[in-house]
C-alpha cells in the first residue's frame, strides 16, 4: 500500500503507533483510511500511517487512538522514495496451495496453483490485509472457467488477475483512484492478463450481468451499492464481499436480506469478515 518506486512531491505526515498487534493494526488502518490516510507500513508490533499534510487532523487521530487505547507520535517527512521501505516490509503471501501473491523481487512460489505478481504503489491489495486474504480464500472453491466477473474497487488488480488465472474470460475491473488504475494496469501486464477490461469509474456498469461480483471495499460503499450490485448478478451468480469489520457483519447481512440473494458462506480473520451470497433469481431482466 505504499508508492513503489516513486517520490512524494508534497509534504506528508507520518503517524507512528507502537505496541499494536495485527488485529488492532487492521482496525486502525480501517479508521485511518476513512480519515484520508493513503499509505501504511505494518511493522512488527507497530504501524506507520501517512497522509498529506494538508489533510491531516490531529484531533481525528487522537480520537481514533483513544478508542483503541494506544499512543501515537507524528512528524512531517521529506519527499520519500518508498521502494526501499516497501521492499523491507513486503513478503510473499500464500493462501494454502491455492494462490500466492509476491513481488517481482521475490523468488517464485512453486507449490501453488496460481502465482500472482503484484508491485503495489498506493493501491490496496497485496494479500497481506485480512480482507484481501479472505477474498482469495473464498474464491478457492469457485469454478470461474469462461465466467464473467466484475471487480468493484480493484485496487492493485489482484482479484481480477486471480479470476483470469482461474479461467474467467470476461472481466471488468473498476476503481475511482488514479493510482489504483495505473498500478492495476501495470500488474495486469506483469501477469500477462488478456481478458481484463480496466475502467476508471465510481459506479458499477449498467445493463451487464456477471457470474461473480467481487467487492472488497469499505462498509459505507458496500451499503450504498448492494442493490445495484445484486441487480448485476446473472442467475445463480455470486456476490463476494469483504472490507467488513465483524461488528458490521449483521448490518451488511440485513442490507442483503432486502435483495433476492441467499447467504452462502462466511469467513473471518483478524476482526474482519468476508461474506458470500448467491443470486436465487431464475432469470434476469
Amino acid at each position: 500500500m505504499t508508492r513503489e518506486g516513486h517520490f512524494f512531491m508534497e509534504a506528508y505526515i507520518e503517524v507512528t503507533i507502537e505496541n499494536v498487534e495485527q488485529e488492532q493494526a487492521s482496525l486502525l488502518i480501517a479508521a485511518f483510511t476513512a480519515c484520508g490516510f493513503t499509505g501504511f507500513l505494518e511493522e512488527q508490533h507497530g504501524l506507520k500511517a501517512y497522509i498529506p499534510s494538508c489533510n491531516y487532523c490531529e484531533e481525528q487521530v487522537t480520537v481514533i487512538c483513544k478508542k483503541e487505547n494506544c499512543a501515537f507520535s507524528s512528524k512531517e517527512i521529506a519527499p520519500t522514495n518508498w521502494n526501499e521501505k516497501w521492499e523491507s516490509s513486503f513478503s510473499p503471501v500464500q493462501v494454502g496451495n491455492f494462490a500466492a501473491v509476491r513481488a517481482t523481487f521475490h523468488a517464485p512460489v512453486s507449490d501453488v496453483r496460481h502465482e500472482i505478481l503484484i508491485n503495489p504503489k498506493m493501491s490496496f491489495g497485496t494479500g497481506h490485509h485480512a480482507t484481501t486474504y479472505l477474498m482469495i480464500q473464498q474464491m478457492q472453491g469457485m469454478n470461474l472457467f469462461e465466467k464473467r466477473v466484475f471487480d468493484f474497487g480493484t485496487g492493485t488488480g489482484v482479484l481480477a488477475i486471480l479470476a483470469e488465472k482461474m479461467g474467467a474470460t470476461d472481466i471488468v475491473a473498476i476503481d475511482n483512484d488514479a493510482w489504483s488504475i495505473e498500478n492495476a494496469n501495470e500488474n495486469i501486464r506483469l501477469n500477462k492478463g488478456m481478458h481484463i477490461k480496466l475502467v476508471s469509474a465510481e459506479h458499477p456498469p449498467e445493463k451487464q450481468h456477471f457470474d461473480l461480483i467481487l467487492a472488497n471495499i469499505n462498509r459505507s460503499v458496500l451499503l450504498k451499492f448492494i442493490p445495484a450490485l445484486s441487480n448485476l448478478l446473472a442467475p445463480s451468480g455470486y456476490l463476494l464481499l469483504s472490507g467488513i469489520l465483524e461488528e458490521d457483519d449483521e448490518l451488511l447481512t440485513q442490507a442483503i436480506n432486502s435483495t433476492d440473494l441467499l447467504f452462502e458462506n462466511r469467513l473471518s480473520k483478524d476482526g474482519w469478515v468476508s461474506l458470500l451470497f448467491k443470486n436465487d433469481a431464475q432469470s434476469v431482466s
